[in-house]
C-alpha cells in the first residue's frame, strides 16, 4: 500500500497506484497534519474577518463578504460552477494519477480541508471509482479548476463516473462502491480544486512513457546503424568523456551494448567509408540531450507531485491563512513544453534515418526495401506516413506556455496554459512512438537483405522480437497493421524487454 503524508511521495509509486492498481491508505503523519490544518479552518469560520475563499467569493469575487450561514453552499457553488470542461474524457490512468496527487497535496496539512473528505477521495481511488473527466478546460492557473471540478462532483454524488468500464451517474457510481456523498464545509471545495494535479498527472504518465520511449529509440537507431553497415567509431567513450553530459554519455553506452558481438558491423570494419550521416552518427548527442530534458522534467515532476498548491494555504505552526500563487502552473507548464521539444527531436533524426534506409542512392539496400522494385513499392510510402507526424509534432511543439490570455475579470491575468502543454506532451509522444515502429520496420527489412549476416547481441534480440510480430516482406502486403504491431512492441515495452533481456539495462541518465 502506498500511504501518503504528503512530502515522500515517488514517481513509481504514482505508476503503481495509476496503472498498476495499488492501493492507498494516509500515513499516519499524514492524517494528524490534515486533522491539525482543519482544527485553523474551523476557528476561521467561527471568525468574521475576510479571509479569501473561506469567508469570501473567489477570484473577482474575493471582495465579497459571505455570511457563516451561507458558507456551505458556497463550496457546493464553486464545484458546479466550475464544471466547465469540455472534449474527451482523461484517461484512466491520469484520473487515478490525478485524484492521488491531490490526497497527497491535502495530507501535507496546509489546505484546512476535513479527514473525512480525503478519506472519502482515496476510497474512490481504492474502490475503482473514476470521475469522467474532460480533458480540455484549464488555463493552468488557480489551478485546474474545471478538470478537478468535475472530480469533486463525483464526491457530491453529481456529474458521472465509470464503474467497472459503464459510464454512469455520480450517485450511481457511489451507490454501486457502497460510498456516501459528501458534503463540503468552509474551504473544502476550494482545497480540492485549487491546484495543478490535472497538468501533473498527464506529465507524471508522460514521463514513465518516455523513459521507455527513449530506451527504444536508441534499440531502434542501433538497428539502423546495423542495417546502414554503419560505424561504432561514433560511439567510443572518449568522444563522450570530453563533452560528459549525463544523457549523451548513458546514450553512448547503450549503443556500444546494443552493437556489440555484431558480425555486420566486424563485415566492414575495414572498409574505406570515413564517417556516418549525422542521423547516425549523432546519436549519443540528439537522444543524449533529449534524456538530460526528461531528467529535469523528473526532477520538477518529484518536488510538485509532493507540493501543496492550493489557495489561501493554512500555516499550521502560526494558524495564518495566507494567500499566494502556489496554484500557478508554470514549473510544470515549461517542463512539459521543454519534453515536447525533446520527444519531437527523437521523431525528427528517426525519420531521416528512415529516409536513409529507404533511399538505394544512400543505403546500398534494394530500393524502399522490396526485392522486387518497380513492381512492388516495398515500404516507400511508411516514410510519408512518418514525415507527415513529423511535420505534425512540429507544431504541436510550439510552446503553449509562451500564451496567457486573462481570466477572471484580470483578476488572473497571467496564466500559465500548462494543462495544455501537458496534453500535446502526450500526443506527441504517441507520434514518436508510430515514427519509431516505421524505422525499426524498415531497419529489420534492411537486416533481413544482409543475411547470412546477423546483428548483435542487444540489436539481434530486438531483431527476433520484431520478426516475431511481423514477418519480412516479401511482397507488398498492406503495411498498416505491420507498424501497429510494432508501436505495441514499442508501447507496450517488449522491445525494451527484449534488448535489455540480452544486454542488461539501458541507461537514461
Amino acid at each position: 500500500m502506498v500511504l501518503l503524508d504528503g512530502y515522500s511521495l515517488t514517481l513509481d509509486e504514482v505508476v503503481k497506484v495509476a496503472r498498476e492498481y495499488e492501493q492507498v491508505g494516509l500515513h499516519d503523519e499524514g492524517r494528524e497534519q490534515i486533522v491539525a490544518s482543519r482544527k485553523i479552518v474551523d476557528k476561521i469560520l467561527e471568525e468574521e474577518s475576510p479571509v479569501y475563499g473561506i469567508s469570501t467569493g473567489f477570484g473577482d469575487f474575493s471582495r465579497i463578504f459571505i455570511s457563516k450561514e451561507k458558507r456551505e453552499k458556497l463550496q457546493k457553488n464553486l464545484i458546479v460552477s466550475h464544471a466547465t470542461g469540455v472534449g474527451e474524457y482523461l484517461p484512466e490512468d491520469v484520473v487515478r494519477s490525478a485524484m492521488l496527487l491531490r490526497a497527497n497535496s491535502l495530507a501535507k496539512g496546509y489546505s484546512g480541508i476535513k479527514l473525512s473528505t480525503v478519506e472519502m477521495l482515496i476510497a474512490m481511488l481504492n474502490r475503482r471509482v473514476y470521475p469522467a473527466i474532460p480533458a480540455k478546460g484549464s488555463v493552468g492557473a488557480s489551478g485546474d479548476l474545471a478538470p478537478l471540478s468535475h472530480m469533486v462532483l463525483v464526491m457530491l454524488g453529481e456529474g458521472q463516473a465509470f464503474v467497472a468500464g459503464k459510464l454512469v451517474s455520480g450517485a450511481e457510481a457511489l451507490a454501486h462502491s457502497g460510498l456516501q456523498p459528501v458534503t463540503l464545509g468552509g474551504k473544502e471545495g476550494l482545497a480540492l480544486i485549487n491546484g495543478t494535479q490535472i497538468m501533473t498527472a498527464v506529465g507524471c504518465m508522460v514521463w514513465q512513457d518516455a523513459v521507455t520511449l527513449m530506451k527504444a529509440a536508441d534499440i531502434v537507431a542501433a538497428l539502423c546503424v546495423e542495417a546502414l553497415r554503419g560505424t561504432r567509431t561514433a560511439f567510443d567513450p572518449r568522444i563522450s568523456q570530453v563533452r560528459p553530459h549525463a544523457g549523451q554519455v548513458a546514450t553512448t553506452n547503450n549503443m556500444l551494448r546494443l552493437t556489440a558481438n555484431s558480425p555486420i558491423i566486424q563485415s566492414h570494419a575495414d572498409c574505406d567509408k570515413v564517417q556516418d550521416a549525422y542521423s547516425l552518427r549523432c546519436v549519443p548527442q540528439v537522444h543524449g540531450a533529449s534524456k538530460d530534458a526528461l531528467r529535469r522534467v523528473e526532477e520538477t515532476l518529484l518536488v510538485e507531485i509532493n507540493a501543496a498548491t492550493d489557495n489561501p494555504l493554512i500555516m499550521p505552526d502560526t494558524g495564518e491563512a495566507i494567500s499566494g500563487g502556489n496554484f500557478h502552473g508554470q514549473p510544470i507548464a515549461l517542463v512539459m513544453d521543454y519534453l515536447k521539444l525533446a520527444l519531437a527531436e527523437l521523431g525528427n533524426i528517426s525519420e531521416r534515418r528512415t529516409n536513409r534506409l529507404l533511399d538505394a542512392h544512400l543505403s546500398e539496400l534494394p530500393p524502399f526495401l522490396t526485392a522486387y522494385p518497380g513492381e512492388d513499392s516495398g515500404l516507400m510510402i511508411t516514410q510519408y506516413t512518418a514525415a507527415s507526424l513529423v511535420s505534425e509534432n512540429k507544431v504541436l511543439v510550439h510552446p503553449a506556455s509562451a500564451d496567457s490570455i486573462p481570466t477572471s475579470a484580470n483578476q488572473e491575468d497571467h496564466v500559465s496554459m500548462g494543462t495544455i502543454a501537458a496534453r500535446q506532451a502526450r500526443e506527441i509522444l504517441e507520434n514518436v512512438r508510430y515514427i519509431l515502429a516505421i524505422e525499426c520496420l524498415a531497419a529489420a527489412q534492411g537486416i533481413d537483405f544482409l543475411a547470412p549476416l546477423v546483428p548483435g547481441t542487444g540489436t539481434g534480440a530486438a531483431h527476433r522480437v520484431v520478426r516475431q510480430a511481423v514477418s519480412h516482406l516479401d511482397e507488398d502486403r498492406i503495411p498498416a497493421p505491420d507498424i501497429q504491431s510494432i508501436y505495441r512492441l514499442i508501447a507496450d515495452g517488449e522491445l525494451v524487454a527484449a534488448a535489455e533481456g540480452a544486454v542488461g539495462l539501458l541507461r537514461i541518465y
